[in-house]
């Protein structure tokens, strides 16, 4: 029996409003003892929290979801991860209202149907062990970030595959080897790719559409690191990194630098602060971006409003374990974690609608 069109179209509308779906079993919305772990933003008003709350002896995960900038949530269908005990990061990447994946760095669990049901993903060919860093997605396609640890020699890889595939495999040519490897992902008016090694290899790739790929020169000089932000009208922003812990334990040497296109040269701009090592970087424009650290117990917001010639400094001294998922999704807006959820201090979400200047807890409930 054929379902009428007008009824199609209204199941359709009511699929598109409600985004992720809903578990089939009432609870409340959020559970009691609820700890964020992980928050993914696809607009400055419409998010994701992937959260754990005690249960029984171990945690609980519970996933979170609001189109109105988090005065109001819904309960959605959470992955089967469980919180590590090892403190890895349980990372959330949401790619609209039905894509998403979650990570802790080994497994990894992929939705196609807005969280109604989550499938594993295999990453071909990775030998443990290893850690997944980055998740992101354009032009339908996923891109991840796989490093490999040896005896003395590792690799850090570029993965892909079609958004929801099943597996990930690694994209030949984009690769790097060595005793100490790293690499960074960032998309938004195109993908960029940075692997390095060593602090002496630094490969840098542009892409406008995730299928074909330029090479291009690297944003950062050798003996630092790249940290990448999208493009931001029509610039790209990126952070170039000292190893940590210099010029003094606990810090960075830092300095922010500009490209007035995707694949052209980037020209030096203003240092950064020092305080604390490198845990997220990310822009909101062209001239305001914000550096996540931490250092001695203590978590460092740097902002810059000017491309880097002053900045300020908010101190989150209460956690002080770990800040992640530092991006912004439109409008100045933008979001980072403060904590580990089953860390003493517990976990926050942080929010800002002025591109970094000030920053507001957000609540639950």
């Amino acid at each position: 029996m054929r379902t009428p069109r007008r009824c199609a179209l209204l199941v359709s509308v009511i699929a598109l409003l409600t985004g992720f779906a809903s578990p089939a079993t009432a609870a409340p919305v959020v559970p009691p003892g609820f700890q964020p772990a992980s928050t993914s933003w696809t607009g400055p008003d419409t998010g994701y929290v992937l959260g754990y709350s005690p249960c029984g002896t171990t945690w609980c995960p519970a996933l979170l979801g609001t189109g109105d900038a988090g005065r109001h949530w819904r309960r959605l269908g959470a992955p089967p991860m469980p919180l590590p005990d090892n403190h890895n990061h349980v990372a959330l990447r949401a790619f609209g209202d039905r894509v998403a994946y979650v990570s802790d760095g080994v497994h990894v669990r992929t939705t196609r149907d807005g969280g109604q049901t989550w499938q594993p993903v295999a990453l071909a060919g990775a030998r443990e062990p290893y850690y997944l860093s980055e998740i992101a997605e354009t032009g339908g396609r996923v891109f991840a970030l796989l490093t490999t640890y040896g005896e003395g020699r590792g690799s850090t890889r570029l993965y892909s595959a079609a958004a929801g595939a099943p597996v990930l495999a690694p994209v030949p040519g984009f690769g790097v080897t060595g005793g100490l490897t790293y690499g960074d992902l960032a998309v938004g008016g195109g993908l960029q790719v940075a692997l390095g090694a060593d602090y002496g290899v630094e490969r840098y790739w542009t892409s406008l559409d995730g299928a074909r790929f330029a090479p291009a020169e690297a944003p950062c000089a050798e003996g630092t690191v790249a940290s990448l932000a999208g493009v931001r009208d029509r610039q790209v922003v990126a952070l170039c990194s000292s190893s940590p812990g210099s010029p003094q334990p606990g810090s960075t040497e830092r300095q922010l630098r500009h490209a007035p296109r995707l694949g052209a040269p980037f020209s030096a701009d203003g240092a950064a602060p020092f305080a604390g090592i490198n845990q997220g970087f990310a822009a909101s424009s062209p001239t305001s971006a914000t550096i996540a650290a931490i250092g001695g117990g203590v978590g460092f917001l740097h902002s810059t409003a000017d491309g880097g010639r002053t900045w300020t400094t908010l101190e989150l001294p209460d956690r002080g374990f770990a800040l992640t998922d530092l991006d912004f999704a439109g409008r100045g807006t933008g979001f980072v974690v403060d904590g580990q959820p089953d860390a003493d201090g517990g976990s926050a979400v942080y929010r800002t609608t002025d591109g970094g200047k000030t920053w507001r807890e957000v609540r639950f409930g």
